[in-house]
């Protein structure tokens, strides 16, 4: 597995020699691309472990975890008790058998569409590709597939431009609601745990009240880096709740890898 330590100094080496610094006025500086400016229309794709139960949505992870919901209630009447059967036991059913990349790449040009962003990482931690800081990852576990990886090569074979998004920084609080009751969910989960670190809800969901742990955050800062020099992307869009005022100085050194 990664070297943390030295993950996290070589982002400060590629920042330290490279064209942008990890501020707000330096990266300010940076162009859209006319290629983005002209290109109207992509394809951004939900698609994970959250597929196998297939239903209410993408959130199914975390509602499954909150007692009376829907979800919950559905949850219990299809696979049994949380503490039998969690979320992490629809991994192996995640089997993506029918996964062609070639003909969703053909079909997206088809469509018109410019660039293609795969959500590489939901919000419930299981990375949809090859990654050396998590085994949680469809390469190594699921399909056993780069997903990303593949869809890159058939996407850019289309003349087409791949994008990333990522919506881990969500996963601080995301899955906490299963330490409430009876389930498979550790109520200290460490580090190489699906669930780390699953703490709390917010009381409210702004800009200041969150506050991830320096170790979460740069956990996500070295996923990020990962996800840029293994796959390249044009684009790199990260989800809400990355407005974090905790999230903000790893934000810009993401900012400075990438640029």
């Amino acid at each position: 597995m990664i070297d943390m330590k030295k993950a996290l100094q070589d982002i400060d080496d590629v920042i330290e020699k490279g064209p942008y610094k990890d501020t707000w006025a330096s990266l300010s500086s940076w162009q859209t691309p006319k290629w983005y400016q002209k290109a109207k229309f992509g394809i951004f794709i939900h698609w994970g472990v959250y597929s196998v139960p297939a239903f209410d949505s993408e959130w199914y992870p975390r509602n499954m975890y909150i007692e009376g919901s829907k979800v919950y209630e559905h949850h219990i009447k299809t696979y049994g008790a949380h503490k039998d059967f969690g979320y992490k036991d629809f991994i192996p059913m995640f089997k993506a058998e029918k996964f062609d990349p070639n003909a969703w790449a053909a079909l997206f040009k088809k469509a018109g569409a410019k660039y293609v962003v795969p959500v590489a990482e939901h919000h419930d931690g299981f990375q949809m590709y090859r990654s050396n800081i998590s085994h949680w990852n469809a390469y190594e576990m699921g399909p056993k597939r780069d997903i990303v990886g593949e869809l890159k090569a058939a996407v850019e074979a289309q003349g087409m431009t791949l994008g990333v998004s990522s919506h881990r920084i969500e996963h601080w609080f995301f899955m906490s609601n299963g330490k409430k009751f009876e389930s498979d969910m550790p109520q200290n989960p460490d580090r190489d745990d699906l669930y780390w670190p699953s703490m709390p809800d917010p009381e409210n969901f702004d800009a200041i009240d969150g506050k991830p742990s320096e170790e979460f955050m740069e956990d996500w800062l070295v996923r990020t880096c990962e996800l840029i020099d293994n796959y390249h992307p044009k684009i790199l869009y990260f989800d809400w709740w990355i407005q974090q005022e905790a999230a903000k100085p790893y934000l810009k050194k993401s900012g400075g890898v990438l640029l």
